[in-house]
This record gives structure tokens, sequence and C-alpha cells, in this order.
């Protein structure tokens, strides 16, 4: 079965941490371009962060310095290390796999509060 499973979310004071997983299964998980895109209700999806095949990094401005995205295809898993967040990352985060096609998790959801 193609899917992507996205982990890790859940409710975080102002400045902690948290660390998403998003496992992929049925596909070549090294052919994809991962990503980790952002909403809330009201408002488009944000990309936040990519990783190509070969391993670069692209960030929003939003969560440069702050936010790492990373890859392992031995486990055919995409993570993303949030640090210092804020309020304003509040959202429900999804995985975003593309090689020919376009796959989408189901989300996690990151609520930043005190």
């Amino acid at each position: 079965q193609v899917q992507l499973v996205e982990s890790g979310g859940g409710l975080v004071q102002p400045g902690g941490s948290l660390r998403l997983s998003c496992v992929a299964s049925g596909i070549t998980f090294s052919r994809y371009v991962m990503a980790w895109y952002r909403s809330t209700p009201g408002n488009q999806r944000e990309l936040v962060a990519t990783v190509t095949r070969g391993g670069s990094t692209n960030y929003a401005d939003s969560v440069r310095g702050r936010f790492s995205i990373s890859r392992d295809n031995a486990k055919n898993t995409v993570y993303l290390q949030m640090n210092d967040l804020k309020p304003e990352d509040t959202a429900l985060y999804y995985c975003y796999a593309k090689d020919a096609g376009v796959l989408w998790g189901q989300g996690t959801q990151v609520t930043v509060s005190s």
C-alpha cells in the first residue's frame, strides 16, 4: 500500500522542540523529493522545508535556522527537527513526496502554547 504516515506532533511550550517523522511505504523512497508543508484553518498549505534525492535542503524564511529536514533512505523516513518553536508554528504538518506523481500524508498536529 502506497502511503505516507506522519508522527511526532503534539503540544509544546514556546521555545521547545519537536521531531516529526514521516514513514513512506509502497514507493522507492530514494527516488522521491520529500518535503514538509503546514496549514492552519483558512490558510493555504505553506511549504516548510524540502530535501532532494541528493540530500540538498531548502527552508521557508520563517523557519530557517530553527528547523532542520533530513532523510534516511534505509528507513524510508523523512524527519523535521523543530527547535525554538513559536506560537505561529502551530499548524497541521503534512509530509509530501514527489517523483512522477505526488503523495500526501494525513498530517500531524503541532500546537505551540504556554
